[in-house]
């Protein structure tokens, strides 16, 4: 028993460990929205793992925040629905559920779709010829990853993708409304961890949907998109939930 401790204790201290190199992200005046920020962006790179307790003390110390502000951040956090508190037992990164992945898909098709559809027909204004570039780059990236067998850098890149055709809207609440979407979707991802075979085979729809947003074909591009979300979702959905299953 005492062994186990010691090694939670461990786990603990390697997970905060490199927390103290974003203590200049908090500025002069540290707030819970900082931190929030700091740590969505860790739990989305896997540093903290579905199912890993969030120690106050630990991140706090790293952090160099006071404790009333890290419960803000956590309070903020699991409004996103990336933490969950147990009563007398802490404070957890979520495990997301084969229920919830269902709805995370039906928010994805209903806004990426929505974003690709309201950019009509081109040639497009100099906002979305930006944000179609950025999309680009995001494959790029996507494509440069893979060819360096980089998987945890294809699985940002895949997530960068989305960002940018979620960005077509032009519209910052949207932005903000999947960033928390995307960051929870990445929960399931860490619990798969397999991001070879769940991004590598969209590697080349990245690319079709791209070019036909940069022949001025919207209507092309939601098409593809469409089909890419329902069958990634099917992919998804059904190897997470026997992932589940098994434990």
């Amino acid at each position: 028993m005492a062994g186990g401790a010691a090694k939670s204790d461990q786990g603990r201290l390697t997970e905060v460990a490199g927390l103290e190199g974003d203590r200049p992200l908090l500025g002069r005046s540290s707030t819970a929205e900082r931190v929030a920020d700091i740590l969505r962006d860790r739990i989305a790179e896997g540093y903290f793992p579905p199912g890993a307790r969030l120690s106050e003390e630990s991140i706090g110390g790293a952090l160099g925040v006071s404790r009333n502000t890290l419960r803000e951040a956590f309070r903020l956090l699991t409004h996103e629905r990336l933490l969950v508190h147990e009563l007398n037992r802490g404070v957890f990164v979520r495990v997301v559920t084969v229920e919830d992945l269902e709805d995370i898909y039906r928010v994805r098709m209903l806004v990426e779709c929505a974003a690709v559809r309201g950019l009509g027909q081109g040639p497009y204004d100099a906002a979305a010829t930006d944000a179609v570039a950025a999309i680009e780059a995001a494959v790029r990236a996507g494509e440069a990853a893979s060819e360096g067998r980089e998987w945890q850098a294809l699985s940002t890149a895949n997530i960068r993708f989305h960002q940018g055709i979620v960005a077509l809207a032009g519209s910052p609440r949207t932005d903000e409304l999947m960033r928390g979407v995307l960051a929870e979707l990445r929960l399931v991802f860490h619990v798969m961890a397999d991001p070879r075979r769940f991004h590598a085979p969209y590697l080349t729809r990245n690319r079709q949907i791209v070019e036909a947003l940069q022949a001025g074909d919207a209507a092309e591009a939601e098409r593809l998109l469409l089909s890419y979300l329902e069958d990634s979702r099917s992919q998804l959905s059904g190897a997470y939930a026997q992932r589940i299953a098994e434990g």
